[in-house]
């Protein structure tokens, strides 16, 4: 009876079949929201990334043929990690601009010092921040954005082969990480068209406190505008809360056509 026998090569190329599309889902899993937030631990993070690169390794095509522990191997790996880690970073900002607007809106109504912790992220957030996120994370799950994200991360694999070479004109490029991070300019954007409403409202309401301080002087601004200015925020918050769903619906299409299009390349 004839024993297995496999040389160096056969053995590099059946560890890097799972290895390296492993390396990219894991640091794909470990940045984006639901996923990689520290609601989930680590080793479930892990489980599922180890998961999902046994199922997706099978569709892929042939990797390269190199050696376990050399310097093309190290160059493959943090291709891998680079590029997981950029898709992760692109989802994220979906969910952390309603963060961003959140902290504009609490800073004008004055409740920039009504923080809470974030279970998810572990920072402190304002609590306006945090209702938004709650909301968004419920109707991103309920939209099944999160088996888009991971069909994303699938079809990157087509658009961006493993190769032996970080960057090359043939999959993942220098330019196309430039446009991911020229892109991060869209979260500001975004999140300031957001909270416009409430901060333009909000501006209003201290434009007519100061008129009415210029007319009456012996008016305590200080203790009668900050409540009424609260109360209109959160007046403007409730009356504008309808149309979160079309606007994250709106921008969630953005983000998602934005990477479709990098990865159509």
């Amino acid at each position: 009876m004839e024993m297995l026998q496999l040389n160096e090569a056969q053995l590099g190329a059946w560890v890097g079949g799972l290895l390296w599309p492993l390396f990219r889902i894991a640091s794909f899993l470990m940045i984006a929201p639901i996923f990689g937030t520290q609601l989930v631990p680590t080793r479930v993070r892990l489980a599922m990334a180890f998961g999902l690169a046994v199922l997706i390794a099978p569709l892929l095509g042939p990797m390269p043929e190199v050696e376990s522990l050399s310097l093309n191997a190290l160059v493959i790996t943090l291709q891998q990690v680079l590029i997981g880690s950029s898709l992760g970073f692109m989802v994220m900002m979906l969910m952390q601009l309603f963060v961003v607007s959140g902290q504009m809106i609490a800073m004008q109504m004055g409740l920039g010092f009504a923080s809470m912790m974030d279970p998810a992220n572990g920072v402190s957030v304002p609590v306006v921040s945090q209702f938004f996120l709650v909301g968004t994370t419920l109707l991103f799950l309920a939209m099944n954005g999160h088996l888009v994200m991971l069909e994303v991360l699938v079809e990157s694999f087509y658009a961006w082969p493993v190769s032996a070479s970080v960057f090359n004109d043939g999959g993942f490029s220098a330019s196309i990480l430039w446009d991911m991070v020229h892109h991060i300019s869209w979260l500001f954007a975004a999140a300031m068209l957001i909270a416009l409403p409430v901060v333009t409202a909000v501006l209003i309401v201290n434009i007519a406190f100061g008129v009415m301080t210029r007319a009456a002087p012996q008016m305590n601004i200080f203790s009668l505008g900050f409540p009424v200015g609260l109360i209109f925020g959160l007046f403007i918050i409730w009356a504008s809360a309808q149309e979160l769903l079309p606007q994250f619906l709106s921008l969630s299409e953005e983000t998602f056509v934005f990477l479709r299009e990098l990865e159509g390349r």
